[in-house]
């Protein structure tokens, strides 16, 4: 944070807020006031406006900052947040596994941490654009891991573009698990980067049946590019965070709605 001037305009004031949020992941309510010299009612009514313009998400005595075309969270911090919501999803999500044999899974951390979930008594193919999620499976006795071909992302360690959804396109996958920046029951799956977006919608096409898995905090989010509709899936797994009034209402657009 920049040392309190005594003469913030709203715009430099919700600028500043925006930037630390992209800078530590969260801001609170009370050391916004202090460090920017205002009241809390009037950090709370910068935080109601950059809310509105989709840059923050409010929590109760703060915000974090909302992913879009032009702020995307790495890898390396989406592996400190949330760390134990994510396993248990995780967890849930591989045990929806069935009798799939060929499986898709994301780029993303909660992805990686369902490959590493993934059973290792019984013959799979796994297909991913994860530089990750492939070494995660690499010595897996009995998994066959399919890395899709593509320019690869530096904060996210993932390939994109044509080669990658051209080699997607080729297979026939009984389930995807798929990850998104955001999920809501208006604008569906979305995500900021269209690179991005083409391969999870190439993976949804692809598949016989898709999973979702996100942390709570994705529930109501909307980025960039959208591409999947709630319908689509046929299960989303979160955790108890999210009200299990919240849970029902995208139960009712289709999908089996999971908690833990």
């Amino acid at each position: 944070m920049t040392t309190a001037k005594t003469a913030w305009t709203a715009e430099e004031r919700q600028r500043e807020i925006v930037r630390v949020a992209r800078a530590t992941g969260s801001v609170d309510v009370t050391t916004l006031a202090a460090e920017l010299g205002v009241a809390k009612e009037t950090v709370r009514r910068d935080l109601r406006v950059l809310e509105d313009h989709g840059l923050l998400r409010r929590t109760h005595g703060g915000a974090y900052p909302v992913e879009s075309a032009g702020f995307e969270t790495t890898l390396a911090f989406r592996a400190t947040s949330h760390v134990p919501e994510k396993r248990r999803i995780a967890a849930a999500a591989a045990d929806l596994l069935g009798d799939a044999e060929t499986v898709f899974v994301d780029e993303g951390f909660t992805p990686q941490l369902i490959a590493e979930a993934l059973p290792r008594d019984r013959t799979l193919t796994v297909v991913t654009a994860s530089l990750p999620v492939a070494g995660a499976l690499t010595e897996a006795e009995n998994t066959t891991v399919l890395l899709l071909g593509g320019r690869v992302r530096s904060g996210t360690l993932a390939t994109v573009d044509h080669w990658t959804t051209k080699m997607l396109a080729g297979f026939v996958i009984d389930l995807a698990f798929i990850g998104a920046n955001g999920i809501s029951r208006d604008h569906g799956l979305t995500t900021p980067d269209p690179a991005v977006s083409e391969v999870k919608s190439q993976a949804i096409r692809s598949a016989r049946r898709t999973v979702f898995a996100g942390v709570h905090t994705k529930f109501g989010a909307v980025s960039f590019c959208r591409f999947a509709e709630v319908g689509a899936l046929e299960a989303i797994v979160t955790s108890t965070l999210l009200p299990a009034t919240e849970a029902h209402r995208y139960s009712l657009l289709g999908p089996q709605v999971i908690r833990v």
